[in-house]
């Protein structure tokens, strides 16, 4: 607690540095629940004690249900050709059964069947005591004419549709049907009933549907058997006109062309071989002996004969002619015969050439007529395709018609079989039952939701009082908020009691305590040593000692910013602490403007500091001594004709009164006025060691005493630091722990202290 203090220019920053460590975060969040726990508790306790009024007067509601499948199976089997078109089961068409069943339709036709305008739960007030009192407060503003079946019929069907629910079942077929009712019974019924009624409605839907659609379709059908005859039958006279003859469904010219053309390219694959048989023959007449691959490949007997005859006797001529020389009789013969079998070789390549020139003549001239006869063919298919257009028309406007016939005719057939066994896809799978439990209010709900809500409502007032809070309540406020360090908080003390005062005991009960409104506050200390105040008031002398190692403090000025905040109690109390330890002490009333302390010290003084300040008394005159703690007074004396008390306190007789004190006292304690209504103090700084600055405990506000302190920098360079006094100790635990009553009463009562 006890510091240096800091320097002036932090008392001046808007803002103090903080520590916005999560931890420090949580630890300030968890301050302000405890500080303001009182607050929150009345708070949450209020919305739980609403919560269970509401669930002591609110009706008892049942819930019960009942759940319906489209099934899939009688879709598929039943209406897979439904005249109303393709049925497909999706989520669309689920959704839609859904609406369905929220409609007036059939809400209106559950009203009807069970006379529900005549039940008091859909047409009257409501049940329940709340449900009494609202229909109560509705009757004194509506009309008291009876209602019209139609108006008791839209108020049942309101309560109706209030109370009923329908939902899908996640992404299922399902469909859940719940009504809410104060009877049981009458719940699970209802549901039932609606159930029921929505079936009905479907299965009327649909015979209503098959039934209108019959009756069209048996008009349609006379006029689609019209239409597709005429179709039919212009199509058999366009081919009689155009002579368009079908054979195994193709026209007789498109058979002729395919026949013809493949006949053409067959000749012409015969024509390309000739020619090349007649090439080959021709390439071979340029040699003089065909080799033996020719003569294999023409497979002619004669010319493999005859070239082998040849081969032979060229085999002996070369024999001869080498051993008997080339003009040799038998090699003569044998080349005369060579020759001859040459010549004939020859004859036999030459008839063959003939011939397969021929075969060739006989090819181009048959080619030549298929080309002929595939122009005659063609042309005629060309007349042919160009009717075939028209007649195409005509055909694909018959298959048209005869299509639709065929179509409306089936349709027909089916809508007819529909109205004689008429089926929906919905079924109840799970009937409503009598709930055994009511479904609301729910108390634990309730019960929950009121806590919390009441939770985050206190905690929410707890942050607004905490944002509002522009006081000072603990130690680390003041540090952070004026820079400078908290030497003690002073508790606030009770009520005086009875007996005589500091006054009454002055000088041997010479002067009687006349208009001391509290006596026993200011001789608190000495009555009471060992209480909790008298520890504060040791801590404040102790400052006062250790800061005199930095600068002399034998000259102490108390005040503070707003009347009231009880620096008078403080200076006169820390004044008889030194005095009753045995320092020379003497206390000064320098508070010239409202002089309280020498009206509660001694009210029948005559003289005082201005007296003495003016040279109209001397001061061992005007000092007043008590006689139990040796401690000197120095009275205000008379001031109610001073207009200038700052002028008499910045006096150079001030100066000099200050220092003839000094060099007499241990200790010079000066009462001074507060600094908010009055500039006196501000002119003590050039006599006054250092200053005590009083704040009322969750009183003052922090903002004025900001502005007083930044205003009063010659003040900030003495200031030794900030009491707060008239703290309540109980509340002072929730802010700062260590300062609550709890550790003084565990802790220091083993050392004889009481609070």
């Amino acid at each position: 607690m006890l510091q240096v203090n800091k320097p002036p220019s932090e008392i001046n920053r808007d803002f103090a540095e903080v520590d916005s460590s999560p931890s420090q975060t949580l630890t300030s969040y968890l301050a302000i629940v405890r500080r303001q726990f009182p607050t929150m508790l009345a708070i949450s306790s209020a919305c739980v004690i609403l919560a269970l009024l509401y669930l002591f007067t609110a009706a008892p509601l049942f819930t019960s249900t009942a759940q319906m499948v489209i099934d899939t199976r009688k879709v598929q089997l039943f209406q897979q050709q439904s005249v109303l078109g393709d049925v497909a089961v999706d989520s669309a068409t689920v959704e839609t059964q859904v609406e369905i069943l929220k409609s007036e339709n059939i809400s209106l036709a559950v009203i009807r069947d069970l006379h529900l305008i005549d039940d008091p739960e859909f047409t009257g007030s409501g049940g329940g005591l709340l449900g009494a009192i609202v229909g109560s407060i509705a009757s004194v503003f509506s009309s008291t004419g009876t209602l019209s079946e139609f108006e008791l019929t839209r108020r049942a069907l309101e309560r109706f549709e209030k109370n009923r629910t329908i939902r899908r079942v996640g992404l299922t077929y399902v469909m859940e049907i719940g009504f809410t009712s104060s009877d049981p019974f009458k719940a699970a019924r209802v549901a039932n009933v609606i159930a029921d009624a929505y079936i009905v409605d479907q299965l009327e839907a649909k015979y209503q549907a098959t039934r209108r659609a019959s009756v069209w379709l048996q008009d349609r059908i006379k006029e689609l058997r019209t239409q597709a005859s005429a179709a039919q039958k212009a199509v058999v006279d366009f081919k009689i006109a155009n002579n368009i003859v079908d054979s195994g469904g193709r026209l007789m010219n498109e058979q002729q062309l395919a026949e013809v053309n493949s006949q053409l390219i067959m000749a012409h694959a015969a024509t390309a071989e000739a020619r090349a048989r007649l090439d080959r023959i021709n390439d071979i007449l340029k040699q003089d002996i065909p080799d033996a691959n020719v003569a294999d490949a023409l497979k002619n007997d004669t010319i493999v004969k005859l070239r082998g005859q040849y081969v032979d006797m060229a085999s002996k001529e070369s024999i001869w002619a080498m051993k008997y020389g080339s003009d040799h009789l038998a090699a003569v013969n044998l080349r005369r015969q060579m020759a001859e079998i040459k010549k004939n070789i020859i004859d036999e390549l030459k008839r063959i050439q003939e011939s397969y020139k021929s075969d060739y003549d006989i090819a181009i001239t048959r080619e030549e007529s298929i080309k002929g006869s595939l122009a005659n063919v063609v042309s005629e298919s060309q007349l042919t395709n160009q009717a075939q257009v028209a007649l195409r028309e005509l055909e694909s406007n018959a298959q048209s018609y005869q299509a639709m016939y065929d179509n409306f005719l089936q349709r027909y057939m089916e809508s007819v079989q529909q109205q004689s066994f008429p089926i929906t896809e919905a079924r109840v799978i799970s009937s409503a039952t009598t709930p055994l439990v009511k479904s609301a209010p729910k108390s634990l709900v309730i019960l929950a939701g009121a806590l919390l809500g009441g939770l985050i409502l206190s905690l929410g007032a707890a942050l607004a009082r905490e944002l509002s809070d522009n006081v000072f309540r603990t130690t680390s406020q003041v540090e952070e908020q004026l820079g400078t360090s908290c030497i003690a908080i002073l508790p606030a003390l009770g009520a005086a009691a009875s007996g005589p005062g500091l006054g009454a005991k002055l000088l041997g009960g010479k002067l009687a305590s006349k208009g001391n409104p509290q006596p026993d506050l200011l001789r608190y200390l000495i009555e009471n040593p060992l209480s909790r105040f008298a520890e504060a008031v040791r801590s404040l002398k102790v400052a006062v000692d250790l800061n005199s190692i930095v600068r002399e403090n034998r000259v102490l000025a108390v005040t503070s910013t707003l009347p009231n905040e009880g620096k008078s109690t403080l200076s006169t109390n820390l004044a008889q602490l030194m005095a009753h330890s045995g320092a020379r002490v003497i206390l000064v009333d320098s508070d010239l403007r409202n002089p309280s302390l020498s009206r509660a010290l001694v009210p029948d003084a005559r003289i005082g500091l201005v007296d003495v300040v003016t040279q109209k008394a001397r001061l061992e005159d005007a000092l007043v001594v008590d006689p139990e703690t040796k401690l000197s007074i120095l009275p205000a004396g008379t001031t109610s004709k001073l207009l200038h008390t700052n002028e008499i306190l910045a006096s150079k007789a001030m100066h000099a009164l200050v220092t003839q004190l000094r060099s007499q006292f241990d200790y010079v304690v000066l009462d001074m006025p507060p600094m908010a209504p009055v500039v006196d103090v501000r002119v003590t700084s050039a006599f006054v060691d250092s200053y005590v600055f009083v704040v009322e405990w969750g009183k003052t506000r922090t903002d004025v005493v900001r502005y007083n302190l930044r205003g009063s920098p010659e003040i900030q360079d003495k200031l030794l630091g900030v009491v707060l006094n008239k703290a309540n100790t109980k509340l002072l635990a929730r802010y700062e722990s260590y300062h609550g009553r709890y550790y003084y009463q565990k802790y220091y009562a083993r050392y004889g202290y009481e609070e």
